[in-house]
């Protein structure tokens, strides 16, 4: 089967990217979310500030490890996507991630 091919762009942003990796783990460390997306730790630790100061996400401290809620009822800031919600996104995303 042929791989897809590599772009430098893509068609989530950092944000929804990270969204996404705190919604599958909200355990995830910032290092492992960095790691995953392709941007520094750094720029991580950013878009998850302003992911929480915009009320998308909360944070807990579970002993040493961080713990992420993801506020799913809220409206996607798009104005394309009007009426859609965050977890109409992360259902999307989560489907592509199970076995077809």
């Amino acid at each position: 089967m042929p791989r897809p091919p590599t772009h430098s762009w893509s068609f989530l942003t950092n944000h929804a990217q990270v969204l996404l990796c705190i919604a599958r783990d909200p355990g995830v460390r910032l290092r492992e979310i960095g790691a995953t997306v392709g941007i520094t730790e750094r720029a991580v630790h950013r878009i998850v500030a302003e992911l929480a100061g915009a009320g998308y996400i909360s944070r807990q401290r579970d002993g040493r490890r961080p713990r992420y809620t993801v506020k799913s009822h809220l409206p996607i800031p798009d104005a394309l996507a009007r009426g859609q919600r965050v977890s109409d996104l992360l259902t999307i995303l989560a489907a592509a991630d199970q076995p077809a």
